[in-house]
């Protein structure tokens, strides 16, 4: 099934199997090009909806894979073809095993010092085949950043693979897009927390129920604030609704 790209709440989305994955991914490093993946939940609908600078991005990505319940039911509702929700970490670990298989590269750009010496070490015993061009921290200092970007340019990954400590998240590529070379360009903020096993990845279990927000109320109690943002995420969707205005629309 080839990948198909649909409009939810003006919102572009991409409709991919799991089992295509492996195919869209190997494409991409093939391509030699600026190639960006961005995972989405309900809250970046809502930011793409009010920034458009976000927007363009997302309307730019090679890849735009929901994670949220929400989103699905959302799809459902308006009767657009209904995406495939991604589970974000076994969705990089899929990626990162094309990689891995073809023998190409990867930069781990995040986190702190002892963190991402913990994730290059299990990375490199997890995926023998890979080659890790580079590292730099996150959180870094503003004017070291001609110097990062030089960096990266000149290690030509496969894969730009960053977390925590990036400032802005998908944005900090998108920006930058023209003083980056050709690759695949992804953001996910917990995946070196994981990797160095400084936090717990969401189960199979929490997944397939989709209750992961209550997981995080339960360890951020402030989130229950986002109760007003997903009312409003409700009350567009129903404005969709009555005006018909979710129509899908099909990548070319």
């Amino acid at each position: 099934m080839a990948k198909e790209r649909i409009s939810f709440l003006k919102v572009p989305i991409d409709v991919l199997p799991e089992e295509d994955l492996y195919k869209q991914i190997e494409e991409l490093s093939q391509k030699k090009e600026f190639s960006q993946i961005c995972f989405i939940t309900i809250w970046d609908i809502l930011k793409a909806r009010r920034n458009q600078e976000y927007m363009e991005c997302l309307q730019n990505a090679s890849l735009v894979l929901p994670v949220s319940p929400s989103i699905i039911r959302g799809c459902k509702f308006l009767k657009l073809p209904v995406p495939v929700r991604y589970h974000q970490f076994k969705a990089v670990i899929s990626m990162i095993n094309v990689l891995d298989k073809n023998f190409r590269s990867i930069y781990l750009f995040g986190a702190r010092k002892d963190s991402l010496m913990n994730v290059e070490r299990n990375v490199h015993a997890t995926f023998p085949g890979l080659q890790i061009v580079g590292r730099f921290i996150g959180y870094y200092p503003k004017n070291y950043e001609p110097n990062i970007i030089a960096a990266i340019h000149k290690a030509s990954p496969a894969m730009l693979l960053t977390s925590d400590g990036i400032k802005d998240g998908d944005l900090w590529t998108f920006r930058r897009k023209e003083n980056l070379s050709g690759g695949i360009f992804l953001y996910y903020k917990d995946c070196f927390g994981i990797f160095s096993k400084r936090k717990r990845r969401i189960s199979d279990k929490t997944f397939s129920r989709g209750t992961e927000m209550a997981h995080e109320i339960f360890t951020n109690p402030f989130k229950i604030f986002l109760f007003f943002p997903y009312c409003w995420y409700l009350t567009v969707l129903l404005v969709y609704k009555i005006f018909k205005k979710g129509k899908p629309q099909v990548e070319d």
